[in-house]
């Protein structure tokens, strides 16, 4: 399997490969996380409590990381337990669990509508949860190409490729169909690509996933997810046959039908990932600057079109576009999607009603220029983006607000 790389920031990138555990590794990791998800119960637990405790009398007492760690070091010190599994990971998920708490707290800080919102932390369940253990660097050791953890943990890596540096940390996480996973952290290496002197503006959409300036570049619906319906829909209905009663533990068939289940929702996922990533590559090895509407997908879930909108996976994609562009040193500018329907891509004149979903031409009444909407959509994306080939030394002209892509 070949790594998967995730920009986190513009310095540092993650590299992700599979794991052949052993069923002695798996016993420990297993333990490592039962552990760990103890402690981020309790912190969830502490959390509530100094809540309640400001409510009710109006003080300001913090729970964050300090207070967190002397809680660990009483725990560990009480409990054998504790101290039988390595102290790294159990200090980094409390950095988790601050980070999460800090960016719920943000959110309600800067009034953000509730659907908008990061939810406070919540208890990790036992059946439910899926093991993520954190290692920073004094944590783990690479050596004769495995991986050794800090409590005595070997794990086998399947290196597909080389790491381009030494990595600052590692996560070890499990998915859905029990597969494990290391994610290292390392600097992000630049691979400029030459100069192309071509420019391109992409519009999102459900039709099609990306209409382009370029006929060449159109990113069509790929319909991943309505090919493998018909099997997730069976799966669906084994699963809903062998529902375990409520306090129940599931029996074998219904855990047989929740993996597979869980294998034909992850190929999917694959299969959009992919089709992102070669689509987006293409985009960037052939154009020097890219201008991207800005469009974020979230409100779709609540409208007619939200499973066609899913299977598109036109936020994946847009990730995806930003982070090879970045990594490829290219322009890539956002624009704003304010009224870019009813804007002419060649005279910037707008339209006084805003068009229907079902009218797919646009026909502008001043100069009477006549495209498909998604095309026309499209060149006004490279104008706002100060990127029109007939614009002026690549200025951007007076419109909706343009944001570099961070």
């Amino acid at each position: 399997m070949t790594a998967s790389r995730a920009i986190e920031d513009a310095g540092h990138a993650r590299w992700t490969f599979r794991l052949r555990v052993s069923s002695t590794a798996r016993t420990a990791l297993a333990s490592e996380w039962a552990r760990c998800r103890w402690i981020w119960n309790e912190c969830v637990v502490k959390s509530k409590a100094v809540h309640a405790l400001n409510k009710a009398t109006g003080d300001k007492a913090t729970c964050g990381p300090a207070q967190l760690d002397k809680m660990l070091t009483s725990a560990r010190q009480a409990m054998s337990w504790l101290r039988e599994g390595s102290s790294v990971p159990q200090q980094q998920i409390i950095r988790d669990f601050g980070r999460s708490r800090a960016k719920a707290q943000k959110d309600i800080k800067d009034r953000l509508p509730q659907r908008r919102r990061a939810g406070m932390p919540k208890h990790k369940k036992k059946r439910e949860a899926l093991p993520s253990l954190n290692y920073s660097q004094r944590g783990f050791r690479l050596k004769d190409g495995l991986l050794y953890l800090a409590g005595g943990i070997a794990l086998n890596v399947v290196w597909s490729r080389d790491l381009p540096a030494a990595p600052s940390s590692v996560r070890i996480y499990q998915d859905s169909i029990g597969h494990w996973y290391a994610s290292f952290v390392v600097p992000a290496q630049a691979e400029p690509l030459p100069k192309i002197g071509a420019v391109i503006g992409i519009d999102w959409g459900v039709k099609e996933t990306a209409t382009t300036t370029s006929d060449a570049h159109d990113l069509p619906h790929a319909q991943h997810g309505k090919k493998a319906h018909a099997k997730l829909s069976r799966y669906d209905r084994m699963m809903a046959r062998r529902k375990p009663k409520k306090g129940q533990s599931g029996s074998k068939g219904y855990h047989t039908a929740k993996k597979l289940r869980a294998k034909a929702h992850k190929k999917v996922a694959r299969q959009r990932q992919d089709t992102g990533r070669k689509w987006a590559k293409r985009v960037v090895t052939d154009h020097d600057a890219i201008a991207v509407e800005d469009f974020r997908p979230k409100f779709l879930a609540k409208t007619t079109m939200a499973r066609k909108a899913a299977d598109a996976a036109i936020g994946a994609t847009k990730t995806a576009l930003l982070e090879v562009g970045r990594k490829h040193g290219r322009d890539v500018r956002l624009v704003h999607p304010a009224h870019t329907t009813m804007d002419c891509g060649r005279c910037g004149a707008r339209t006084k009603h805003a068009l229907p979903l079902s009218e797919r031409t646009y026909t502008c009444t001043a100069c009477g220029a006549v495209s498909p909407r998604d095309k026309n959509s499209a060149r006004v994306m490279l104008v706002r983006a100060g990127l029109n080939p007939a614009g002026v030394e690549g200025t951007r002209p007076p419109g909706a607000p343009l944001r570099e892509a961070a």
